[in-house]
């Protein structure tokens, strides 16, 4: 591969503590889909990749590390998640993935809850998830509220990007919220907009549906500026989806979850929408999800449908990382008679690249390609094998700590002393 360089504008945004590093030797996957370089170098400064390839010059000064017989990659994006939403699902104190009790809806803006301190980022970055596309979940009303892009770092700064996007559900979950029926849905988002642009324009009435700032919030969304994840199931819901194009021609959409979106996948493609799918749902555990098969993703792929791999209804609020695995299995699913999955480097792209397309941000993170951020892993082996393990990581080119409670409480009872053990222990 040709060497890439970043052009010096990009440089003058990045932040300035960062180290210059050379990982050196190491097979290279740029994330883009493209094969993996034998014995290639990756080259972070100021914060951003400037350079990854065959041929790649390390500026003086370098800090090198070499990696010969490791794999160096993009970190890991989580297509959809709700990771750092909750400590425990079940304990409302820690749980702040709905408002189900809130007036508010399109204007609940969930980078204010991101919890840093929660377990599960640490965990999904000690497992190579350097960054997630968050989302708030639908408490009592179609729209969910505006979701964020955070990094998973070891800091108090985790957003990347908030208000990325605003999710509504759609299918089986919405109709629940709108009040009974799919026609309740339409009916309510068609309002909402419509009520939005008398915002826009300062018409809104007393009588109006929304809040002001739920109006306020659907704005940028009307207008493109902001993405709108609709998460839809069955291949019915997705072409309802669809048609939302054609009346609201600016809308800016993306699909989740999709499990039967292979029956209509040369709808989605010829739409252009982007999907971050559930990766092997294959039995129907909805009615919407009647025809759920392992082969979607492959098939979409195939269809020409952009697609990426997200988590929703599937421990989204803490197993981000099995994206890796998920990715690995629709491999493996290439060798099985009569399925249809990814190559490798699709399937590597379906975590890394494709998520951070989907949601506006490939220009940014997803990718080692010059410009993007130094989002960086190595891996002690192919990194889509379960039996691979992480080394080293970093995230915005900051050598991130790879301890975990797990790791810690690993330490404290693999040698246990006396007096290191909880009172039960105690003789």
């Amino acid at each position: 591969m040709k060497r890439l360089l970043l052009p010096l504008l990009a440089l003058v945004s990045t932040p300035a503590f960062a180290q210059t590093i050379a990982i050196t030797g190491g097979k290279v996957v740029i994330g883009d889909g493209s094969a993996p370089i034998e014995r290639g170098t990756v080259v972070i400064a100021n914060g951003r990749v400037i350079a990854a390839g065959s041929t790649v010059a390390i500026p003086a000064g370098a800090q090198r590390i070499d990696a010969t017989g490791k794999w160096v990659t993009p970190g890991i994006v989580a297509g959809f998640s709700r990771i750092g939403l909750a400590g425990v699902d079940g304990v409302d104190e820690s749980n702040d993935t709905a408002a189900k009790s809130s007036p508010f809806s399109a204007s609940l803006d969930i980078a204010l809850a991101v919890n840093p301190d929660v377990e599960a980022i640490s965990v999904n970055r000690a497992a190579g998830v350097t960054r997630a596309v968050v989302s708030p979940d639908a408490g009592n009303a179609i729209f969910a509220g505006q979701g964020a892009v955070i990094d998973t770092g070891a800091d108090h700064d985790p957003i990347t990007r908030a208000r990325a996007f605003q999710f509504v559900e759609f299918g089986q979950t919405g109709a629940s919220r709108a009040g009974g029926s799919r026609p309740a849905i339409f009916a309510t988002f068609r309002n909402a907009l419509a009520e939005a642009r008398d915002y826009q324009v300062g018409r809104l009435r007393e009588d109006s549906l929304l809040k002001r700032a739920d109006a306020a919030a659907l704005v940028p969304v009307i207008t493109g500026a902001q993405k709108l994840v609709v998460h839809a199931e069955s291949a019915t819901d997705i072409l309802a989806v669809l048609s939302l194009k054609r009346e609201y021609p600016t809308l800016s959409l993306v699909l989740v979850g999709v499990t039967e979106g292979w029956r209509v996948a040369d709808r989605i493609a010829a739409a252009g929408v982007p999907v971050i799918a559930s990766a092997v749902n294959d039995l129907p555990a909805a009615f919407d999800q009647i025809a759920a098969t392992q082969s979607n993703v492959g098939r979409m792929k195939a269809a020409g449908v952009t697609v990426a791999i997200g988590m929703i209804d599937d421990d989204d609020t803490r197993q981000a990382m099995h994206g890796a695995q998920y990715a690995g299995n629709l491999v493996a699913l290439t060798r099985v008679p009569g399925a249809t999955g990814l190559s490798w480097n699709d399937a590597f792209a379906a975590i890394t690249s494709k998520p951070a397309l989907a949601i506006g941000m490939g220009s940014e993170i997803g990718s080692l390609q010059p410009g993007r951020r130094g989002d960086v892993v190595i891996w002690d082996g192919d990194p889509l094998e379960v039996t691979s393990g992480v080394e080293a990581v970093w995230i915005d080119g900051v050598r991130q700590p790879l301890d975990t409670r797990q790791t810690r409480l690993r330490a404290r009872y693999a040698h246990p002393q006396e007096g290191n053990l909880p009172k039960a222990y105690d003789r």
